[in-house]
């Protein structure tokens, strides 16, 4: 048997049928053209992102492809299969749910209402002024305070908030960026109080400032300030709460703010970069604190280009940390993830069709392995989530997990000639922007440059022109439309009373607490900032004297200043 004769004739076969293949296509696409003459037949057969799409991949398309180092089994580097060998087998997704509306005690009715259908774990969203670092009873928090989250101004609030939930039995997912301390200073002191030792806590952090400044904007204070309030957790969290994660790279912000998918890997990335050596050069060591960085993505709405993304950045980090970092401890190299179906292709036109995008969304996320998965409810472009959408929303985790199969084997489209190739690309396509920024000098003064914001900018006036002209579409926009649609669905709304509430409980708690020691712990958390000491210990007792968020931020302020963004054009 002669096996090289044999490949080689088996290539030429290939390659033969290959031209007679496009040979056909193109013959056959000029007959349907001189057939169908009408305006807008012509279709782009591009992704969401506008990358070009070929009508067929072969093995000549991934020729370059070496098994072992590009892909491996799953569980090996560099992990584009999975950090894990038996993927769901051994573990089902943890399955949350984005819940945060109102009062601490509305929120805290619907994490038992989610927990009691079998969610998973808890997510919590807070509101506008919580994210800002403002207390409910602040003038510029008027009209604002429960409208978008939860409002939490107190440890007082975040007792109300946990009530009768076991903290060392329940992983807590929180979305806070700026004030991240507090926050977390807060439930470390729920914890005390519950009698929970520090290191049976579960969860993370989101505590991604750099998205803040290049996405979302709910930045306070300027970026080096930022980053070192965020070593400073990592650091403590390192000591003392070793399985909590804390911080979550986050893309889907970026993704949200109109960029490509692309764009989201690398610019994401490159922020869990600058991270990393932030601590670096705070001394600690890469296997201290690299294994409990975890990254946040979002899965829009190209079922393959997503897969290929999440492939894609697992096989980025891991040859990073290893590489580059020098990081020897395995775990350092896995890139753990959370994945929210994305918000920015749900419509208010035709809501419920927002189920069945929410389903593709989560599959694709399901298919490339992803840690945990929040899918997005039905209803969120009109209100917040009632509970009957919630339910749906989490339903639709439940079918995918339990009846369509998907989770019998790890990583079931790996070796597909299309998702291989695409998986490749977006490599390639980090790897180019990873220079540009570089270019800068790094994330921050690329940040700073407004070279992010401007790149973001203009991929989201090109998909937006694109829809426009109809080369892009989305069911019930802009093809598909129902003229005079009626929608009959619940919608939450939150009362104005909550406001009033709210403000009420601060009053009575900055009249009922020592506001001596609250004065003396404002005092500490000034020294440790100015002395470069780990603000950490001090906004802990803080919390346990119940100083509000407002008042530690405002200290943070005197020193640190507050950050204003430079206007690109």
């Amino acid at each position: 048997m002669n096996l090289t004769g044999d490949l080689e004739e088996l290539n030429l076969t290939i390659q033969e049928g290959k031209v007679n293949w496009e040979q056909y296509i193109k013959e056959k696409e000029a007959f349907d053209k001189k057939l169908h003459s009408k305006k807008g037949d012509d279709k782009f057969f591009t992704t969401v992102s506008s990358a070009p799409i070929k009508e067929f991949y072969g093995p000549d398309d991934i020729h370059e492809n070496d098994y072992l180092k590009d892909l491996n089994f799953p569980g090996e580097f560099p992990f584009t299969r999975g950090i894990h060998n038996n993927g769901y087998r051994g573990k089902i997704w943890t399955m949350r749910q984005f819940a945060g509306f109102g009062s601490p005690e509305d929120t805290n009715q619907r994490f038992h209402y989610l927990l009691d259908h079998g969610q998973t774990g808890l997510s919590i969203a807070f509101d506008l002024p919580t994210l800002m670092g403002w207390d409910a009873d602040a003038p510029i928090s008027n009209g604002e305070v429960g409208m978008c989250g939860v409002s939490v101004s107190s440890f007082h609030d975040m007792e109300i908030l946990m009530d009768k939930i076991p903290l060392d039995q329940v992983s807590t997912s929180m979305t806070i960026n700026s004030p991240a301390a507090m926050i977390f200073a807060y439930y470390l002191a729920v914890a005390e109080k519950q009698g929970v030792a520090f290191d049976k806590l579960r969860g993370t952090l989101q505590n991604d400032i750099l998205k803040e400044y290049i996405a979302q904007k709910e930045y306070i204070f300027p970026p080096k300030q930022s980053m070192r309030i965020i070593v400073d957790m990592i650091e403590f969290c390192k000591n003392e709460v070793p399985n909590w994660n804390p911080i979550s790279v986050s893309g889907y912000h970026i993704r949200e703010a109109g960029s490509t998918a692309v764009q989201e890997l690398a610019y994401t990335l490159a922020d869990g970069f600058a991270y990393i050596e932030a601590c670096l050069e705070r001394g600690l060591d890469i296997d201290d604190f690299a294994p409990r960085i975890s990254f946040f993505f979002n899965s829009h709405l190209d079922f393959f280009e997503e897969i290929a993304k999440f492939r894609a950045a697992r096989r980025i980090y891991a040859k990073r940390l290893k590489e580059v970092y020098g990081a020897k401890n395995q775990r350092s190299w896995w890139m753990r993830f959370h994945t929210q179906t994305a918000g920015c292709t749900l419509t208010a036109q035709q809501p419920e069709n927002n189920i069945i995008r929410t389903a593709f969304k989560a599959l694709a996320a399901v298919l490339c392995g992803t840690q945990s998965l929040h899918t997005n409810s039905m209803d969120e472009t009109l209100a917040l989530p009632s509970e009957k959408a919630v339910k749906i929303a989490l339903r639709t985790q439940q079918l995918i997990a339990y009846e369509t199969g998907v989770i019998n084997t790890v990583d079931p489209l790996g070796g597909s000639y299309f998702i291989e190739k695409l998986t490749n690309e977006m490599e390639e396509g980090a790897n180019e922007i990873f220079k540009q920024i570089d270019s800068f000098g790094g994330v921050i003064d690329a940040i700073e440059a407004g070279y992010f914001q401007k790149e973001i900018s203009d991929a989201a006036y090109r998909y937006q022109r694109q829809l426009e002209k109809k080369e892009k579409f989305i069911v019930g926009v802009n093809e598909f439309k129902e003229e005079k649609e009626k929608i009959d669905i619940p919608i939450l709304t939150i009362s104005p009373e909550v406001e009033k509430e709210q403000i009420k409980r601060l009053t009575q708690l900055k009249q009922s607490r020592d506001n001596d020691k609250v004065r003396q712990c404002l005092q500490e958390l000034s020294d440790a900032a100015r002395d470069g000491k780990n603000l950490m210990p001090v906004l802990l007792k803080g919390a346990r004297n119940y100083v509000t968020i407002g008042e530690s931020v405002m200290e943070l302020k005197k020193l640190f200043g507050i950050y204003e963004e430079r206007v690109v054009f």
